[in-house]
């Protein structure tokens, strides 16, 4: 047995030791990882080269089209505009709006900056919005709503004439100040703020003051409200701080606080229909108090008519005396007339008979 397990114990012995094979080990693993390194550069190298045509390919189809569109559309003297048609519903003149946009006729219609002209006429204070549309191949339209003004601002606390006064400006609904060259005759019955001195005022400009806030919410509230028949306002100060005083057509004068407006509204409707049901008309009326509401009514017309004119006196009224003529007695004692008494009338008919038939009697002899 012993002879027969040599053979085979020398078939399965190895040939290099420990040694051997940790270095041959070894020297696989470097030649495996150069030739990885080697792939990865190969493919890198090849996803480049792509990346590099490819870029060459996009930069030569945009400079062969931007080559193109220069030939066809931005030089083509057939895209020129002709036309630039202006459709406005207030008073803003055309020459105005072209300067504002910086936009004239003949230029390319493919260079104008649609979102630039837009930005620049929604500038004026006047436009409120704006609509601006390319129509190919020679025209622009160019739609603007005007802003509405709803009242005349002044930092002065009186004021005649919003007209003619250069410190009186328009405002819109948002709070821009507007100063149009050309006034309608509608501005002149729009309502006036006065004393709004806490701000610099410039066309514009939107107005930032609570009390200028207060007194064009006010405006918006009896607008769309049932006040607007039956508290119309002409006159708003803001020039207190804390509160705003309104003057209606009938010159009540109503305060307001800054802050509730709504609320004392519906006070406000509360007293109006007193004065309805009573007939009397509000003189003054302050809402800032929340309770014991301080308020005064006008003398009614015909109590300040009868205290302004005096009453005329009451006539005596007489008894009408009869008066007869008196009666002459005539005495007629020797044809004579009794002293003291007055003669009496002689009658024309009975001297002129008499005569007459004197004469016819010479006559006829």
């Amino acid at each position: 047995m012993s002879f027969s397990e040599r053979p085979s114990r020398a078939r399965n012995r190895r040939l290099s030791n420990v040694r051997q094979r940790r270095q041959q080990h070894l020297l696989d693993v470097k030649v495996r990882s150069r030739r990885a390194t080697q792939h990865r550069i190969r493919n890198a190298m090849g996803m480049l080269w792509k990346m590099v045509a490819v870029a060459g390919l996009c930069v030569g189809v945009y400079l062969g089209t931007r080559e193109a569109a220069r030939r066809l559309f931005f030089e083509n003297p057939d895209y020129r505009v002709k036309r630039i048609e202006l459709e406005t519903d207030g008073t803003l003149q055309r020459e105005e709006v072209l300067k504002a946009a910086e936009l004239h006729e003949g230029t390319n219609i493919f260079s104008v900056n649609l979102a630039r002209v837009h930005d620049r006429i929604q500038q004026l204070p006047q436009a409120d919005e704006v609509e601006v549309v390319r129509k190919l191949p020679r025209e622009i339209d160019i739609r603007i709503v005007e802003r509405r003004p709803i009242a005349w601002i002044t930092s002065e606390t009186e004021i005649t004439d919003p007209f003619a006064s250069d410190a009186a400006f328009l405002v819109g609904r948002r709070g821009v100040l507007m100063k149009q060259k050309k006034i309608l005759p509608e501005y002149l019955g729009l309502p006036l703020i006065l004393g709004c001195t806490s701000e610099s005022l410039e066309p514009g400009k939107v107005v930032e003051s609570p009390e200028a806030k207060t007194a064009l919410d006010l405006l918006r509230l009896t607008e769309r409200s049932f006040l607007q028949t039956r508290f119309q306002i002409r006159e708003i100060d803001i020039s207190k701080s804390y509160c705003v005083v309104v003057t209606d057509k009938n010159h009540s004068r109503v305060m307001f606080g800054l802050n509730d407006l709504e609320e004392q509204l519906r006070r406000l409707q509360v007293f109006l229909d007193y004065c309805d049901n009573t007939k009397q008309e509000l003189e003054t009326l302050n809402l800032v108090a929340q309770r014991n509401i301080p308020v005064t009514f006008t003398s009614p017309a015909a109590a300040v008519i009868n205290d302004t004119i005096e009453p005329t006196v009451e006539p005596r009224i007489m008894k009408a005396i009869p008066v007869h003529a008196p009666e002459v007695r005539v005495h007629q004692d020797s044809g004579g007339q009794q002293p003291g008494a007055p003669a009496p009338k002689s009658r024309a008919g009975s001297t002129s008979f008499p005569k007459a038939t004197r004469n016819r009697q010479k006559k006829s002899e």
